[in-house]
Parts: C-alpha cells; sequence; structure tokens
C-alpha cells in the first residue's frame, strides 16, 4: 500500500473521534529536525500497511539517517515472527526510523542492540512524560500494569535493509478495554497515564532515541562503557523471574533469568546450574525468584 499524505488538519471531516486528533506534523518537525541533529526528515501519513516496509524500501533507495515515518493508522503492521498489531486509526504511535550506524564506525556484531536501545530510550521518556511505570520484556516488549496486572503495550521491530537498520515501534495510547486485540494486551490509558496527548510523547521518545543512539555510537556501540547494557538490564522485567523460552524449532528451555550478556542475549540459569543465553524466541513469564529459594 503506498502511503497517503496527511496534513494534520483538525478540519479534516475524516477525524472525527475527537478524543483522537491528528498528529502536528509541521509542529514535530520544527521540534525534531534541526540542524546537527540525529532526526533529518519527518512524515506522518495518514494510513499505510507497515512503516517498517515503507522506510525498509527507502533505505535501499538512499534515504538518509534519521528519517523518520509516521502512520495515523497501519493496515498490516508487523511484529517479532511475522505477527499482525493492529489498533484503531490514531489510537496508538506508529512509527519507523532509519539508522546507518556503519557511518559512526560501529561494528556490525554490535548492531543487535539498536533494537534494545530502542527499548531503554521509549520505556524512560514513557514513564517520565506519561507518568507510567514502564518496564521492557526481553527482547523487545514493553509493559505497564493495568489494574496491578503486567500488560504489554507496546512491541518493537528491527530490520537491516543493506547498511542500514530501520526499527518500528508501535505502541497503544488511548486503546480502550473493548478495543484491545487480546484480553492481555494494555495501553497508556488502561495505565492512567497522566496524558495521552501523542504530540509530546512521540517528541520525547524520539528525542531519548537520539541521545542513547548519539551516546552508543560515541562508545563505538560498546554496551557495557555506553551504559546500555546496565540501563536495560535495570528496566528489565524478566530478570529475575522463572521463564520459558520458546526457541526456534519447537525447543523449550525454563530457568531463572540472571542476565543480559554483552550480546544482549538473555543469560538462563537452568536445572543443574548450567548458564544458557538465548538469542532468539518468545519469553513467557512464569514468576519471580527469591532468592531464599
Amino acid at each position: 500500500m503506498t502511503p497517503s499524505d496527511t496534513s494534520g488538519s483538525p478540519g479534516d471531516g475524516r477525524w472525527s473521534d475527537l478524543e483522537r486528533p491528528p498528529l502536528n506534523a509541521a509542529a514535530l518537525r520544527r521540534g525534531l529536525v534541526r540542524p546537527g541533529g540525529l532526526w533529518t526528515e519527518l512524515e506522518v501519513v495518514r494510513a499505510t500497511g507497515s512503516t517498517n516496509t515503507d522506510l525498509v524500501t527507502r533505505a535501499r533507495a538512499g534515504a538518509p539517517e534519521g528519517a523518520v515515518l509516521i502512520a495515523e493508522e497501519q493496515t498490516a503492521g508487523r511484529g517479532r515472527l511475522d505477527r499482525t498489531w493492529t489498533a484503531p486509526a490514531r489510537s496508538g504511535l506508529f512509527f519507523s526510523i532509519l539508522l546507518r550506524p556503519g557511518g559512526a564506525d560501529v561494528p556490525t556484531e554490535r548492531w543487535g542492540w539498536l533494537p534494545l536501545l530502542a527499548g531503554v530510550a521509549a520505556a524512560g521518556a514513557l514513564s517520565r512524560t506519561a507518568g507510567v511505570d514502564t518496564t521492557l520484556k526481553w527482547p523487545n516488549d514493553l509493559l505497564v500494569k493495568v489494574e496491578g496486572e503486567e500488560r504489554k503495550f507496546g512491541g518493537i521491530l528491527a530490520e537491516r535493509a543493506g547498511d542500514a537498520v530501520v526499527i518500528g515501534m508501535g505502541l497503544n495510547v488511548s486503546l480502550r478495554a473493548g478495543e484491545l486485540p487480546v484480553p492481555a494486551a494494555g495501553s497508556l490509558a488502561l495505565a492512567d497515564a497522566i496524558t495521552t496527548d501523542r504530540d509530546p510523547l512521540l517528541r520525547a521518545v524520539l528525542r531519548s532515541i537520539a541521545e542513547w543512539y548519539g551516546e552508543w555510537r560515541r562508545f563505538g556501540g560498546d554496551p557495557g562503557a555506553s551504559g546500555l547494557q546496565d540501563a536495560y538490564a535495570a528496566g528489565c522485567a524478566t530478570l529475575g523471574r522463572l521463564v520459558r523460552a520458546e526457541l526456534p524449532g519447537g525447543r523449550e528451555r525454563v530457568g531463572e533469568a540472571v542476565a543480559i550478556d554483552r550480546d544482549g542475549r538473555l543469560v538462563l540459569a537452568t536445572e543443574g546450574g548450567v548458564q544458557e543465553p538465548v538469542s532468539a524466541g518468545d519469553i513467557v513469564h512464569l514468576r519471580s525468584v527469591s532468592r531464599e529459594e
């Protein structure tokens, strides 16, 4: 699907839900696209299939680092493992960013930290701006508590496109209980956020990503020296839990999640005291682990 342009005009007859006004593209550009900054261009479209698919195409055609593509609605949004991501128009933040870390002399083996970096940046920004405690579920989910229950309200998907990495993020902002794609999902509104105004939320997330990305690049992508590894571990709700790792090929591992290693892998302490790193798979939180057990 070809993206359709939007001016973000509040007088547009399409915007019938007054609780969900359109993003102000001009104001976002004024606040984020500046000389010497990371963000070089920013576009808001009314609807598209997937912002990641569109930006990967543009990346291969030579789009610059720092391009940001935001959709008011995605009709074929994708998550990890080709899962779909759907939500009502203007009910969340659905966007992708284009990074070229090779131009900053970051070795390709460290590029796998980029989706974790985006998670750290988003969690911190949303905790501050929305006033909601936001945590991370390894590898790429964002969690909030709704009536005391841990709920996923956001996800991150990273894709290589030649010498570029496109990172897509979907965040449920104003979704009501009846609009959730699955009962176990959540949103900032359901977590009693102090604001669901998407403009300041998006600005905060993108500024936080730019800050973390700049620091990470300054240290050549080193997750330890840049502080990224410690920050991810500090905000990761998976650590200290008994988890089940559902691995490729139908395999499973059960153990305590004890660390995030320098490659961004989740380290499990399994039976017999064996520590096993997990690089890919679905993680199911089973329960917290008491150190006295």
